[in-house]
């Protein structure tokens, strides 16, 4: 894929258009909005420092998901974090239902968490999410299962409904 005009304008394109799902993907990993923010910024600078050489859009998206999840699990290993509280500002805008969902897949472990998140809110397929987090077929289909099952009992807890098919 070319890079038009120069770096500059292609790391401005990049941002237009995929900011959102890079921001979205640091959240679903760090469940804070100010450090997806800074996660954000740092997947942008490192594009506009390496300017690598991407085969198609396809490839430029996996790629920022990647160095996303990558950034995100460094900012979760610095030390300062610890003591920390994740915090759910964004819940207080949605509606109840959506609030309630958000809470719950936000509860969810990061192996779980981060292929429903790619799945249902980027639209990957189960190979196109195995391939972007290095991770068997099978692996994801398992977590997108045990994740939905998850997911489904926390919601029943809450809110009640799901007889059992």
């Amino acid at each position: 894929m070319n890079q038009p005009r120069g770096l500059n304008e292609f790391v401005r394109c990049a941002v237009e258009k995929y900011s959102k799902t890079v921001a979205k993907t640091a959240f679903a990993y760090l469940k804070n909005t100010a450090d997806a923010e800074d996660v954000t910024q740092e997947v942008f600078l490192t594009l506009m420092q390496k300017a690598p050489a991407f085969e198609s859009e396809e490839h430029l998206k996996a790629w920022l998901i990647r160095v996303t999840i990558n950034k995100s699990r460094d900012f979760l290993k610095s030390g300062w974090l610890k003591s920390r509280t994740p915090l759910y500002e964004e819940l207080l805008y949605l509606p109840s239902e959506q609030n309630d969902l958000l809470a719950a897949v936000l509860s969810l472990d990061v192996k779980y968490r981060l292929p429903i998140h790619l799945y249902y809110y980027e639209g990957y397929s189960i190979k196109e999410i195995a391939e972007i987090l290095g991770e068997r077929t099978t692996t994801i289909g398992t977590r997108l299962a045990r994740g939905r099952k998850i997911l489904k009992d926390i919601l029943k807890d809450k809110i009640g409904g799901f007889e059992d098919e």
